[in-house]
């Protein structure tokens, strides 16, 4: 990824730590539109799971088909892809969607970011 798209990945990450999904999700679009092979579907997965969490907790919807997209696509990724620990941030996108207490803090930032 060049480092242009890695701004805007690390600009995604501090975007979805905030608690701002569809901005992250925005961010995303940026490298995703140019990247290929497990870059791209690292990068899907995350805008999918980014405007998973934007429906929930900005618009009230219970559904959760882009989280079930976004499994497909981290289906094919490792556990750690790009200094991020995919499995617990599947875990923590699902508890945080079916969360009824409020909106959830996660962690995106893990480590470095591709």
């Amino acid at each position: 990824m060049t480092g242009e798209g890695q701004e805007h990945l690390r600009e995604g990450a501090r975007l979805f730590d905030a608690g701002k999904w569809w901005e992250a999700h925005e961010a995303w679009e940026v490298p995703w539109r140019t990247a290929t092979g497990v870059e791209r579907d690292f990068l899907q997965a995350l805008i999918l799971l980014a405007a998973a969490l934007h429906k929930r907790w900005h618009h009230g919807s219970l559904t959760h088909r882009n989280f079930h997209k976004a499994e497909g696509y981290l289906g094919r990724l490792p556990d750690t892809y790009g200094g991020v620990d995919l499995r617990r941030l599947r875990s923590e996108v699902w508890a945080a969607l079916h969360d009824p207490a409020g909106r959830p803090q996660l962690g995106l930032e893990q480590g470095p970011v591709c």
